[in-house]
């Protein structure tokens, strides 16, 4: 039970690190919160503010997910990979240095499936870009991707502990997109375009 407790807590500390924050603080001395659709995360970063901050926000936090789960299956293994991942993700979403107001946690998820089995990470990602590419709105390749994490895991591995951990992952995903849900359902969700603000 102790190391489950610490290596949430550490993947929380990392995933409280938010790089679209960061970087646009950085860069145009603006919050990112502020922009756009008030998300602090790669896509709102690059429908804002260009493509190539957009790409480093999801570059820092795919990293940091990385970083978490690396640490996490160092002490326990798979599940503690997954465990780590996890606190990453509510740090992200909800991080101790920016007012617990951050991000969706799509990157983070990404980060912690490329470390779990980067076959899967290749093959859920190709259908996110898929979803995208089709319906041009990034929530739902977002939403759809993270929904088949559990059934392609457990045709992968068979049920365990890092599956229950990688569900909680899923629905949390899914809960910080809820009001993009809405909007989809109701046939409101913008398109992904890249507009720039004066800076």
């Amino acid at each position: 039970m102790g190391w489950y407790v610490i290596l949430i807590l550490a993947g929380y500390l990392i995933g409280s690190v938010n790089s679209a924050i960061l970087l646009v603080r950085s860069k145009f001395k603006r919050d990112v919160r502020s922009s756009g659709s008030g998300n602090a995360g790669a896509t709102n970063v690059a429908r804002v503010y260009g493509m190539p901050i957009g790409v480093l926000t999801l570059a820092c936090d795919v990293a940091k997910a990385v970083v978490a789960s690396l640490i996490g299956w160092a002490a326990m293994g798979r599940t503690g990979l997954m465990t780590a991942g996890l606190g990453c993700l509510i740090g992200h979403c909800w991080p101790l240095f920016f007012q617990f107001r951050g991000g969706k946690g799509v990157a983070v998820a990404a980060g912690t499936l490329l470390v779990l089995d980067w076959r899967m990470f290749f093959v859920i990602v190709a259908l996110f870009a898929v979803c995208v590419l089709l319906w041009g709105r990034v929530s739902l390749g977002s939403v759809v991707a993270v929904a088949l994490f559990p059934p392609i895991y457990w045709l992968v591995h068979g049920a365990d502990a890092a599956l229950a951990l990688g569900t909680a992952m899923c629905l949390l995903v899914i809960f910080q997109h809820r009001q993009n849900i809405r909007r989809l359902i109701r046939g409101e969700e913008p398109r992904f375009t890249l507009r720039h603000e004066d800076k």
